[in-house]
């Protein structure tokens, strides 16, 4: 008698350690995104003309070339006037959406340039606007939203 009831004791209780876990797709979800760093981006934006280059870090170093040649092609060919020399180093924050928008968030410039010259964001909105095609940022084979700082160098003498 004591053997049977230790055995149906065993068998209660180890039925347990059959049953199947159920698992919740939300706390999959939610524990792969703890594992992605989202500061990091698989592929940077990128130009048409940044195309045949395949490494990621040369391809990173190509866009943010094409942005500043670009940029200072674009300030060189406008017709700026100053009364004093000018030296600054202006960060400009720009955000690339998935569709490869791009926009200005914001302009950053010691105040004695705004000062010199007025219209300075003006022309850097206008610079960046003018961009060729993006390709925006891919992030697990994902296109996703992305924000740099891009540091342009003034000198006007």
């Amino acid at each position: 008698m004591k053997r049977l009831l230790v055995l149906i004791t065993v068998l209660f209780l180890s039925c347990d350690y059959f049953e199947k876990k159920k698992v919740n797709t939300e706390d999959i979800v939610t524990q792969e995104l703890e594992t992605i760093n989202w500061n990091a981006v698989d592929e940077y934006p990128s130009f048409s003309v940044c195309d045949s280059v395949s490494e990621k870090l040369a391809r990173k170093h190509c866009f943010e070339t094409t942005v500043l040649n670009h940029v200072n092609d674009y300030l060189s060919k406008q017709s700026i006037v100053v009364s004093e020399n000018v030296e600054d180093t202006i960060s400009i924050k720009l955000a690339i959406d998935k569709l490869g928008s791009i926009s200005v968030l914001d302009i950053n410039t010691k105040p004695e340039t705004r000062e010199i010259i007025p219209e300075i964001d003006t022309l850097l909105r206008g610079s960046i606007s003018s961009l060729p095609k993006i390709f925006a940022a891919i992030k697990r084979r994902q296109h996703v939203n992305t924000e740099f700082v891009l540091p342009v160098v003034v000198s006007i003498k």
